[in-house]
This record gives structure tokens, C-alpha cells and sequence, in this order.
């Protein structure tokens, strides 16, 4: 490994993780491993110590470090992220860390629309809620944290159906679509229109499907390469909530926390698609 073989351009776009100046080695050790990006595979010493402003001999000092612990990998000249780092990473609770992540849009979500805020994900034929923000005289809603309803019945788990593999959609709609009210979609030919639209549109809507008086709006957060991650949506009362004023602030919210964890600025509708189609209502 040599402090002389950069792999990307001098004219590169400087990183925005730079040292700390007067940082302890652990400072040094964290900005050397998040000076990498997402576009690279291999780097050389001389670019990781221009884009986090260190010593080149300190980050050559540190990567190989690094390298006996498994956190990167040699590859001749350069380096890589290892395989013990990505291991780490795993086990983190993906869960744990879309919640995180998502409270504070859910808080202003909330707070712009004055309705109930709900994020969820797909777990097999069902969404599962992981966190709920409830709005003061809302409905009792079905939902609760760690509860599941059918997807199918509702606003979030359309939302994330519409952007999710085929086979996602396949199983589910063989599954079959139970009824929860008498607006439940349960054709699956239905289904698959409602979703085509959801993925045009970036927003489903729940119209008391999974509940009667309640409706809500929803879309989907998307990952770094377009993989959905769960839903957001705001639930409230079907005779005081205008799902046409509140479509737009959800959408919004979902595609800022879906720019916070990783993905470009594209609009759902043009991100890269593999669902099938759904409808839309109830607690989210």
C-alpha cells in the first residue's frame, strides 16, 4: 500500500467529513473510514488524506491499522471498505435506524398538517408500525406501535407495495386480500391498477379501507439505490381531513427523509420502479 496512488481526481469535490484539527486518533480513525463515498470501490492514501485534511503518513499509519482489524481491505496501492465493517453494520436494527432517522420530519409533518403521523414497514403480507405521533382529538385509530395490519388496507403498505420487487406483490396478492371495511380493495385486478397509480403519483390514499370514518395519505421512503423502506403517512377524520392538502406535505416529508438516507433528488415517479398497483385509505 503506498501514500502515492490517489484514485480519484485532484479536482474531485473536497469531503465533508474533514478531521477535526486537534481530533483524538479515534477522530482521525472515524474520518479516515467516512471519507469514503458511496461511488467508491478502491481509493489510494494520498486521496484519503487530501479529503479529510490529515498527514498522509497518518492516514497510511491508520489504514493499515484498519487493515489488520478487517474494517479495510488492500487491494495493491489502494484500499477498500472490509467485509468486518459491512458485518458491524448489519447489526444495527434497520428498523431502530429508520425510526431514528424519520422522527423529526414526523414531528413537523405533524405539526403542518395537525393530523396523526405514522411510519411504517412491510413485513410479509402486513405493514408493522414503528413509530406513531398521535394528534390531539384524532380518531382512535386501529394502528399501534409494533401492531400490523394487511397491507393491501392500507395507505402505508400500498404505498410501499407500489415500489416494491414484483415478487413482493405477487405473494401478496395470492395471499389473498382480506376485508377490513366495505371499501377494502380485495380484487387483486384493482389492486394492481391502484398500485400502478401510486408509483406515477408517489402518494396512496387510504379512503376508510382499513377503517370506517378514518382516511389518511402516504408515500414511500426510498433508499440510496430506490429500494423502499417503509412509508410515512398523516391519518385523520374522513369529514376534516382534505386528503388533497395533506398529499402534498406528506410526499414532501417522505422525499426529504428519503434524501437524508441516502437517495438522489429524483421524484418517486422517475425513481427506479419493480412494484405492481394498489388504492388508498385508513390509519396509514
Amino acid at each position: 500500500m503506498s501514500s502515492s496512488t490517489p484514485s480519484t481526481s485532484a479536482s474531485a469535490a473536497p469531503s465533508a467529513v474533514p478531521a477535526k484539527p486537534d481530533g483524538s486518533y479515534l477522530h482521525r480513525v472515524v474520518a479516515v473510514l467516512a471519507a469514503f463515498r458511496a461511488e467508491d470501490d478502491e481509493v489510494g492514501v494520498s486521496e484519503l488524506a487530501r479529503r479529510t485534511g490529515l498527514p498522509k503518513s497518518t492516514v497510511h499509519r491508520i489504514a493499515l491499522a484498519l487493515v489488520e482489524e478487517g474494517l479495510l481491505e488492500r487491494r495493491g496501492l489502494q484500499v477498500r471498505l472490509g467485509l468486518r465493517l459491512f458485518e458491524i453494520g448489519q447489526r444495527v436494527p434497520r428498523q431502530r435506524v429508520l425510526r431514528d432517522a424519520a422522527l423529526p420530519y414526523m414531528a413537523d409533518l405533524r405539526e403542518a398538517t395537525r393530523q396523526t403521523i405514522h411510519l411504517a414497514v412491510l413485513e410479509g403480507a402486513e405493514v408493522v408500525y414503528v413509530e406513531i405521533l398521535h394528534s390531539p382529538g384524532g380518531p382512535d385509530m386501529p394502528s399501534r406501535v409494533g401492531g400490523r395490519l394487511p397491507a393491501h388496507a392500507t395507505g402505508v403498505g400500498k404505498a410501499i407495495m407500489a415500489f416494491s420487487p414484483p415478487e413482493t406483490v405477487r405473494r401478496i396478492l395470492e395471499g389473498g386480500l382480506p376485508r377490513l371495511s366495505r371499501r377494502t380493495i380485495v380484487a387483486p385486478g384493482l389492486m394492481r391498477r391502484e398500485l400502478a397509480r401510486i408509483r406515477d403519483e408517489g402518494v396512496a390514499y387510504d379512503r376508510e379501507e382499513s377503517g370506517p370514518g378514518i382516511v389518511c395519505a402516504a408515500s414511500p421512503v426510498l433508499g440510496r439505490d430506490g429500494e423502499v423502506l417503509g412509508a410515512l403517512s398523516a391519518s385523520g377524520w374522513s369529514n376534516r381531513m382534505r386528503l388533497d392538502r395533506v398529499a402534498p406535505a406528506v410526499h414532501t416529508a417522505a422525499l426529504a427523509l428519503s434524501r437524508a438516507l441516502g437517495r438522489d433528488d429524483r421524484p418517486c415517479g422517475t425513481a427506479r420502479r419493480t412494484g405492481t398497483a394498489s388504492r388508498a385509505t385508513g390509519p396509514g
